[in-house]
């Protein structure tokens, strides 16, 4: 097991000795075993791992969309783990942005639409959400499609829309949730410039992966494998040979 530990006045997120145990029957499965990680603030990781590492449970407990076995997770400085769910709703909506591989679009709405909803659960005037969701599609190169429905625009397109979507209440963390597993190359690497352009601009971003390439935008690649972080490479970049060695290590599993 690996142990990160940040800079604490930078942490926006810590977990320490977080463990993930589903039911299954009369057997106990571990998806995440004692993970302890601290995200610095601003900071862009990319948590690679194969399928069946623990990738999405553990997105899900840094998220709040689910709570753990036991540990605890803060999320500036408040423990998400045993905060009220309505207290959670709240935190979660104006702390954290999310964007899914599958886009998770309502098809009924159009891109402006989709942008714009989740402002309504916090409370902002409709004129203001629209001009908002405006704004952000712009941002993302999508000004021209704002009226168009999902099915109207290809898979980059919707993944931008996800995108600006997730940004609506200015969140300070983006969790990607393999955001180019369903994309060509292309457009792939055009979600994952985006990406990198907000954590420019000062977002945190954490992004799930199974794809190595993905660490050249990290400022740190944590590797997962079998519910546990096995190590934690602080430049992707310069590092390829040690990701190589770990992989070798998942194919013989």
């Amino acid at each position: 097991m690996t142990m990160h530990k940040a800079n604490k006045k930078d942490c926006i997120i810590q977990l320490e000795d977080v463990w993930k145990i589903y039911q299954m029957d009369s057997v106990q499965v571990p998806a995440l075993k004692g993970i302890h990680l601290d995200v610095q603030r601003g900071e862009f990781l990319v948590i690679l791992g194969p399928s069946g590492s623990g990738k999405s449970t553990l997105l899900n407990m840094i998220g709040s969309l689910d709570l753990p076995t036991k540990g605890k997770i803060f999320l500036d400085g408040k423990n998400i783990a045993t905060m009220p769910e309505s207290d959670l709703a709240q935190l979660r909506g104006k702390k954290i942005g999310f964007v899914f591989q599958t886009f998770n679009l309502i098809p009924s709405l159009n891109a402006l639409e989709n942008v714009a909803l989740p402002m309504t659960f916090q409370g902002v005037q409709r004129e203001e959400r629209a001009k908002t969701a405006e704004q952000l599609l712009k941002k993302v190169n999508l000004g021209h499609r704002m009226l168009h429905l999902p099915s109207e625009l290809s898979g980059g397109e919707r993944q931008r829309v996800a995108i600006a979507r997730a940004l609506v209440n200015d969140p300070e963390v983006v969790l990607a949730d393999e955001p180019t597993g369903n994309l060509d190359s292309k457009s792939g690497r055009e979600i994952v410039e985006i990406l990198s352009h907000l954590n420019k601009e000062g977002k945190t971003i954490i992004m799930i992966t199974h794809e190595r390439e993905m660490m050249k935008y990290a400022d740190r690649t944590c590797l997962l494998s079998d519910g546990q972080i096995t190590s934690c490479l602080a430049d992707g970049k310069k590092s390829v040979k040690k990701l190589e060695r770990e992989m070798e290590k998942w194919k013989r599993k």
